[in-house]
């Protein structure tokens, strides 16, 4: 159940990058954005640990700033995989991706803090 919860964070977290950073948007209904947000998921559930391993000594050298690009890569990703699958949401680009990916972390965050899911639950224990 806690995957079912993920996704819909995330989906929110999603919304809220497209209302708030331009060159993030989002046109179609609901359930495509649901649909998106498992996108990021498996992508941030597959990929992204693979890119932190490979990124790591540039990760150190940025003190941990480099995530923040990797994050964007993974937004841009999600928006690649979304024209491909026509569900209507796009990223024009590395700096709305990296503002969205901002974004999305903090939204992301909170929300996941305040539902109580097993995602950052588990982690700071």
């Amino acid at each position: 159940m806690s995957r079912v919860v993920q996704i819909v964070v995330n989906a929110v977290a999603l919304y809220v990058a497209t209302v708030l950073v331009p060159g993030i948007g989002f046109v179609g209904e609901w359930w495509k954005l649901l649909l998106v947000a498992l996108a990021f998921s498996l992508l941030n559930t597959y990929l992204r640990p693979i890119l932190r391993l490979l990124t790591f000594p540039i990760t150190m050298l940025t003190m941990g700033l480099f995530l923040l690009v990797i994050n964007a890569l993974m937004l841009l990703l999600t928006g690649a995989v979304s024209a491909q699958l026509r569900l209507g949401f796009t990223v024009s680009g590395f700096l709305p991706a990296l503002l969205g990916a901002i974004v999305i972390a903090i939204v992301g965050f909170v929300l996941s803090m305040t539902i109580g899911s097993s995602r950052f639950a588990t982690r700071f224990r």
